[in-house]
């Protein structure tokens, strides 16, 4: 296994996984990094009440054969390994889990930005905690 990578493992039965380069925009070769889509019976048919979050996330299967197919963009980066197995390795966007929750950087970095006198912030994990960072408008 790679640095830094963590064994996933294979697809349940009825689960297809597909591993899409970001560089061709197709199936990246076993060892090479891609976005994780996960296609088959167990796919939801969106999300709730979320129209365009729905049709950027699910997607017509483009490998499954299937009209009523689809596929979901799980946003996670993995690769599949030599013993067939996927290994995570990040994210493709900033979102990150903390203490079991999804959290977008971006938004807990804008919420920081919209406050009074604050003219930038940055977020990171750092040992299983969220840490934020801003820097005054004043300068100080």
């Amino acid at each position: 296994m790679g640095k830094g990578a963590h064994s996933i493992g294979r697809p349940n039965t009825n689960t297809r996984c597909y591993v899409i380069s970001a560089t061709i925009n197709a199936l990246a070769p076993p060892g090479v990094a891609g976005e994780l889509w996960i296609g088959g019976l167990g796919v939801a048919r969106g999300y709730h009440d979320r129209p365009a979050l729905t049709a950027a996330k699910f997607l017509p299967d483009p490998f499954g054969g299937t009209v009523e197919g689809r596929v979901y963009k799980t946003g996670d980066l993995v690769r599949w390994n030599t013993e067939g197995e996927l290994e995570f390795i990040g994210r493709v966007d900033h979102q990150v889990k903390v203490r079991g929750f999804r959290v977008e950087l971006g938004e807990v970095e804008a919420a920081l930005q919209r406050l009074e006198g604050v003219r930038g912030a940055a977020c990171v994990v750092r040992d299983g905690s969220l840490v934020g960072y801003v820097v005054s408008a004043a300068g100080l």
